[in-house]
Formats: structure tokens, sequence, C-alpha cells
């Protein structure tokens, strides 16, 4: 069985963006009892080969109606204060009027050594993302910016995104099939649960191409 790096955070992550999926994620959260983990489908890649991983970094804004002075300086604070293997994960609360993210705020996300962004809410910039290949995921995109239309309000804060419940150090999983939650303390359960699964459904994928039918390869493995 492949042998976790636990003790080094950056490197499980890599190795998950390798070697898991969200299904199978997902598969085992289910196992350990966490089955309400799987963001609504409306959230996104904005790229197809998008893959994303690791520790949620939150942040909440609201809708306003009018320009605001210093409209962008939490939003700016919680840019700043993403750490190496982190993923920016925003709540609009759904909001259709605003667009929380672009160009800029991806750029300064890299380079602070971030891993991607979760938005429940709008995008714009989107070519320019794509060309950065940064792993964004959004309910849509949208041109307008936020100020007047959207303030953040705090971070770091436990939120509500795509309709999981998100609390800071949540690990994040998304790619082409949607975006998924780990609660932190639930990490090591999870994903030696879903290592083991690929590696079982890795031997049953050449047992159903060798000609096993798929009721002699479950009875057989377990796997499906």
């Amino acid at each position: 069985m492949t042998t976790l790096p636990f003790d080094d955070e950056l490197q499980l992550f890599a190795l998950m963006k390798e070697q898991l999926y969200s299904a199978v994620l997902c598969d085992a959260l289910d196992q350990v009892g966490f089955r309400q983990q799987a963001m609504r489908a409306d959230i996104r890649p904005v790229y197809p080969d998008a893959v994303v991983v690791g520790r949620a970094l939150t942040m909440q804004s609201v809708d306003v109606y009018q320009p605001e002075e210093n409209v962008y300086e939490k939003e700016i604070a919680a840019v700043d204060s993403l750490k190496p293997g982190d993923v920016m994960v925003a709540s609009t609360q759904q909001s259709t009027r605003t667009c929380l993210w672009g160009e800029l705020l991806s750029t300064a996300s890299m380079a602070r050594g971030a891993n991607g962004a979760v938005i429940d809410g709008y995008t714009r910039d989107v070519r320019l993302i794509q060309k950065m290949g940064f792993p964004l995921f959004a309910t849509g995109m949208h041109p307008v910016d936020s100020a007047g239309r959207s303030e953040v309000i705090n971070y770091n804060c436990t939120i509500n995104c795509g309709g999981v419940i998100v609390a800071p150090g949540d690990v994040i999983f998304g790619d082409f099939d949607g975006v998924i939650v780990i609660p932190k303390d639930a990490l090591r359960a999870v994903v030696e649960r879903a290592v083991a699964k690929v590696e079982g459904e890795n031997i049953t994928r050449q047992e159903l191409r060798n000609g096993l039918t798929l009721r002699d390869v479950f009875d057989k493995y377990g796997v499906l």
C-alpha cells in the first residue's frame, strides 16, 4: 500500500492531486460517516483540467448597494494571509450581482503559494486565470467589479460554501466532477481509505478488461 506523508502536508497534497479524485474521496467520506461533504454541482472548474487540493482559508462576503470606503480592506487582508498549500474558499451567499474573484487576486494568491480558490459566486478574467494555470472553481463568469456590489465582512471564519459548512483548516479537493470538503480531523482516515480503494479499483479494472464479469469482480474484491 502507498506510504502516505502525513508529516509533510505539501507532499501529501501533491500525492492526493496526483493519485486521487473527488468521487473516491466522497466514497471514503461516506465510509467514515460524512455523507454531505460535496458542494453544489454548479460550482465548476473554470477550465477542465483544474484540480485543487489544500487547506481552506475562508472568506465571507455580502451584497451591498452603494460604494463604501475601504471596500477591499478585508478582502486584501484575507488574500495576504494565504500560506503555501492554502485554498481560498469564499462564500458570497450565492450572489448573482457581484463578481468576487479575478485575475489579480489569483496572481496574488499564486505568489503566496496558494493551491487554488473555490468561490460560491462569480469570477472574471477567466482567460487570464486559465493561462496562468490557477485552479479556480466558481458558479459562473461575470465582468462586473465587486466595489459597490459586495463587501468581504470576515475571513478565517466558518462559512457555508456550496451547501457545505467549511471551517478554516478543512481540506478542499476539487476536480472536474466537483468540490468536496474533508473535515480536518478526518483527513487521515479519509485519505487512507481513498488510497486503498484506488489501489483496489486498479486491480478490478484490469480483471474487467481481462473479461471477468462485473458480478464476479465485485464478489471477489467488493469494489465498485
